[in-house]
């Protein structure tokens, strides 16, 4: 989680979130070129005396500002069409996660293993807490997951509306109670990835955070077996 900056992205963690990225840079030039065309174009109009004929009624230039948009709206579009599909796409698990959002915490059900199941409350903060706690983020118990392992998350609500969300896994559904929504991830390095209910939910939506740690695949069979029941 990048804790030095506010106003980007986070660190990308997933190949989702990369595509988001570079979604977002290729937007960003398209308008500060439109920003910068414009602008010039005010202030050089503005800022001359002597009026100039040619743009009085010209039918090229009307053609022109007609069709620029629209190729312009296509450089646009096709990138955003192709990065929803890739955001819904569905691949082969290779486990499966049933996510369940309560009033106001998380509970997590391994449904490939027996009996590995919890519940994820927010951490209190106390004067005896470690210093590398997180205010707001922390959990007791962390959702553990293999990293380069394709994850297939089953989510929904047992009370009112909540939404699971990782912002580093560029990743993001709604929890309705009475239906189950599909996310497929997969995370590409170890590590901590936090993110928070993104529904407002009630009285305590800001303390039901989600803490991801992803793990090697040897370490996760062992916290698997540690855990089971």
């Amino acid at each position: 989680m990048s804790t030095y900056s506010s106003l980007g992205f986070q660190n990308a963690c997933s190949p989702l979130m990369e595509e988001l990225i570079f979604f977002h840079d290729h937007l960003m030039t398209i308008l500060i070129l439109i920003t910068m065309i414009i602008s010039y174009s005010m202030v050089s109009t503005t800022t001359n005396n002597i009026l100039n004929k040619i743009m009085l009624e010209s039918q090229p230039l009307e053609l022109f500002w007609t069709i620029t948009p629209t190729f312009i709206l296509i450089f646009i579009g096709m990138p955003s069409i192709r990065l929803l599909y890739l955001l819904d796409e569905v691949f082969n698990p290779m486990m499966t996660i049933k996510i369940m959002g309560h009033q106001w915490y998380w509970s997590y059900e391994y449904s490939d293993f027996l009996n590995v199941e919890f519940d994820s409350f927010m951490t209190q903060l106390t004067p005896s807490s470690e210093m590398n706690m997180l205010r707001l983020l922390d959990v007791d118990n962390r959702m553990t997951l293999p990293f380069n392992t394709q994850i297939r998350a089953l989510i929904s609500a047992a009370d009112v509306l909540h939404s699971w969300t990782i912002p580093s896994l560029g990743i993001k559904t709604d929890a309705v109670p009475g239906r189950l929504n599909q996310l497929n991830f997969l995370t590409t390095r170890p590590g901590l990835f936090y993110g928070q209910c993104s529904e407002i939910c009630g009285a305590n939506h800001s303390f039901m955070p989600i803490v991801i740690e992803s793990t090697s695949p040897s370490f996760f069979l062992t916290w698997i077996k540690n855990n089971s029941s």
